[in-house]
C-alpha cells in the first residue's frame, strides 16, 4: 500500500490494482515486474517442483538412453534438461549421457531450452518459433516416426496426445521424468489466495503453467469454493494466462482467459497494464476526474489508497452514479458490518478522508448518500 498521496508521474499503470500470482518458478521475477508497475501482489505458489535426482525412474531412463541410444531427444524445459544433466553427473553418468546425445537429433521446444542445451555443450537440430509442443509433434510426424526411438524429457505435467500420437505413428517412446509438480507443503497461502479471489480482493489472477491452474481449481473444489471461484473469474477477477496451454484447465471449466501474443512474463504483464486500467470505472464528480480501481482511487491523476470498507461503499455508490443510495443498502455492501448503520457513517467518514475531496460524496439527510456527479454527466446517467 501507499503511505502518502502520489502524483501521476510517481505511480505505474497497475497502481491501485491487486494481482494474484500462482507461479512456483520465476514467481519473484513476475512479482517484481508487477510491483514495478505499481501493482500490489499476492503470491501463493499453487504447486512446488520436486526434483528427481534420486529417483529410480530417472536413473533407469538415463541408463536406457546410454545403453540404447535413441534417434531423437525432445527437450521440453530448460530447468528439466539442466536437472537431467546434473542428476546424471551425480550418478557418474554425465559424460556418457552427453556423448550419446551428441550423436542424436535434438529438438528444443523453445529458446530457453536451446540455451540449456548449448550450455551443456550440445547443439539443437531444430526448435519451433511458436514454442509449441504441437509444432514439435507435427515436425516429427512429417519426418515419419515408424520404427524410430524417441526420448521425451517430461516436464512435470501431462503432454496431452503427444506421446500417444508418436506411438500411434509407430515410434518407440521413452519418457524421461526429471521433476514433478506436487501440492505445496503449506496450503495456507493458496487458501488465502482463493479467499481473496472469491471475495473480489483481487483484480487479476495470473497463471504460468497448466498444472498450477489445475491445482488451484482442485483446491477450490476440495473446499467447496469452486462455483464461487468460477463466478469470480468469469465476472470480476481477470484470469491472465501466459499462453494457451496454461489456459486449458480453466477453459475446460468454462472460464475465458486473456493471453499475450508472445508467451512470456513481460508481455503478460504488459497485457495486464492494458486490461486492468481499461476495466476501471471513470466518473466526473464534483469537478474532478475520479477513476475507481481495485484498492485505490485516482482523483485527478493522484493516487488515493482507500480501505476495503471504503471501496465497498464507493462501488455501491458508483453502480448508480448520482442516485441516492440508502444507508441500509450501503450497510449490506460493507463486509461484516452487522446491523448498525453507524458503521456506514464511520466508513463513509474514512472514505471521504482517503479521497482527499470531501465534496465528492454528498449526504442526503434521512435518505443516504450520493456521488456528486457533474450536471452534464448527471443528466446522462439519469436518462440511462
Amino acid at each position: 500500500m501507499y503511505d502518502e498521496e502520489q502524483r501521476p508521474e510517481q505511480h505505474g499503470p497497475l497502481a491501485g490494482f491487486t494481482v494474484g500470482v500462482t507461479a512456483a518458478r520465476r514467481a519473484d521475477e513476475l512479482g517484481a515486474l508487477l510491483q514495478r508497475r505499481g501493482a500490489a501482489v499476492l503470491h501463493a505458489p499453487a504447486l512446488r517442483i520436486v526434483q528427481l535426482a534420486d529417483d529410480s525412474e530417472l536413473l533407469a531412463a538415463t541408463k536406457q538412453v546410454i545403453d540404447d541410444v535413441p534417434d531423437v531427444v525432445v527437450a521440453t524445459t530448460a530447468i528439466g534438461f539442466r536437472g537431467w544433466i546434473e542428476a546424471a553427473d551425480g550418478w557418474g553418468l554425465g559424460e556418457d549421457l552427453l556423448q550419446r546425445l551428441r550423436g542424436v537429433e535434438v529438438l528444443a521446444r523453445g529458446p530457453k531450452v536451446k540455451g540449456a542445451i548449448r550450455a551443456a555443450g550440445l547443439t539443437e537440430d531444430w526448435s519451433p518459433s511458436s514454442e509449441s509442443m504441437a509444432e514439435v509433434l507435427d515436425r516429427l510426424l512429417e519426418e515419419g516416426v515408424e520404427g524410430r526411438r524417441i526420448a521425451v524429457q517430461l516436464h512435470g505435467e501431462p503432454l496431452p496426445g503427444f506421446v500417444e500420437a508418436l506411438r500411434a505413428g509407430g515410434a518407440e517412446v521413452l519418457g524421461v521424468p526429471v521433476y514433478r509438480w506436487m501440492p505445496p507443503e503449506d496450503i495456507g497461502p493458496v487458501d488465502r489466495l482463493l479467499d481473496a479471489t472469491v471475495s473480489r480482493g483481487l483484480d487479476a489472477l495470473t497463471f504460468t503453467s497448466a498444472p498450477a491452474a489445475a491445482s488451484l481449481l482442485n483446491r477450490a473444489e476440495e473446499r467447496g469454493l469452486l462455483p464461487e471461484l468460477l463466478a469470480a473469474l468469469n465476472h470480476d477477477v481477470l484470469p491472465a494466462c501466459v499462453g494457451p496451454v496454461t489456459a486449458l484447465p480453466l477453459q475446460a471449466r468454462g472460464v475465458d482467459t486473456v493471453q499475450p501474443e508472445r508467451f512470456r512474463l513481460g508481455p503478460l504483464v504488459q497485457l495486464l497494464c492494458q486490461e486492468l486500467p481499461a476495466r476501471a470505472r471513470i466518473l466526473p464528480i464534483a469537478g474532478h476526474r475520479v477513476e475507481i480501481r481495485g484498492h485505490a482511487v485516482l482523483v485527478d491523476g493522484a493516487l488515493r489508497p482507500v480501505p476495503p470498507a471504503g471501496m465497498s461503499l464507493l462501488r455501491a455508490l458508483s453502480r448508480r452514479p448520482g442516485w441516492v443510495v440508502a444507508r441500509a443498502e450501503l450497510l449490506r455492501a460493507l463486509p461484516g458490518a452487522g446491523r448498525d448503520e453507524h458503521a456506514v457513517e464511520t466508513a463513509m467518514a474514512r472514505l471521504r478522508t482517503s479521497l482527499g475531496a470531501p465534496k465528492l460524496i454528498q449526504t442526503v439527510v434521512k435518505r443516504g448518500y450520493r456521488l456528486a456527479l457533474d450536471p452534464a454527466a448527471d443528466a446522462k446517467y439519469s436518462d440511462a
